[in-house]
C-alpha cells in the first residue's frame, strides 16, 4: 500500500520525536517501505550543525543509525534549507512530499491546545494541503 514514507525529523529533538520513528518503521517494515528523513535547516549556523551541508551530513549519519536500528530498512534523507525554516515548514513539508515521491508522512505532534485555533499545528495544515495520509504521532501519556 506504501512505498515511500516520509518522517519530518528535528535533530534538535530526537526524544520527542522517537514515538513517530517507531511508527514510521513499523509501518516501513509491515509494507516493505523506503523511509524518507526529511530535516528543514536554516541557512545560518544553528543548534545542529554550521552549515547546511554540515547539517546534511548529520541527517544521513541519522537515517544509517536508523537503518541500523531496524535490521537494515531502506532509507534516505534529505535536508532542505530556508531562510526561516519556522515560517516556511508547512510549505516546504508539502513541496518535500511532492519532490521525494512520498506516499504516507509520519509526522510526531503535540495534544491539541487552545493556541491551535490561532496557529495550526504543523501536521494539520500539511494534511490540509496534500493529497497524502497524514499520520500524526502523539507522545506517550506520561511525556504530555
Amino acid at each position: 500500500m506504501f512505498k515511500k514514507i516520509m518522517v519530518p525529523v528535528d535533530l534538535a529533538h530526537r526524544d520527542a520525536i522517537e514515538p513517530a520513528l517507531t511508527a514510521a518503521s513499523d509501518l516501513a517494515s509491515h509494507y516493505g517501505a523506503e523511509v524518507c528523513y526529511i530535516g528543514v535547516t536554516a541557512t545560518t549556523p544553528g543548534s545542529v550543525a554550521r552549515t547546511p551541508e554540515e547539517y546534511q551530513q548529520k541527517l544521513d549519519a541519522f537515517a544509517q543509525e536508523q537503518s541500523q536500528q531496524h535490521h537494515g530498512q531502506k532509507v534516505s534523507a534529505r535536508a532542505i534549507t530556508s531562510p526561516d525554516p519556522v515560517v516556511d515548514l508547512n510549505d516546504v513539508l508539502v513541496q518535500a512530499i511532492k519532490d521525494t515521491g512520498s506516499d504516507l508522512v509520519v509526522m510526531a505532534t503535540h495534544l491539541p491546545r487552545h493556541l491551535d485555533a490561532v496557529l495550526p499545528a504543523h501536521g494539520g495544515e500539511v494534511a490540509t494541503h496534500t493529497d497524502v495520509s497524514v499520520f500524526l504521532v502523539r507522545p506517550p501519556a506520561g511525556k504530555r
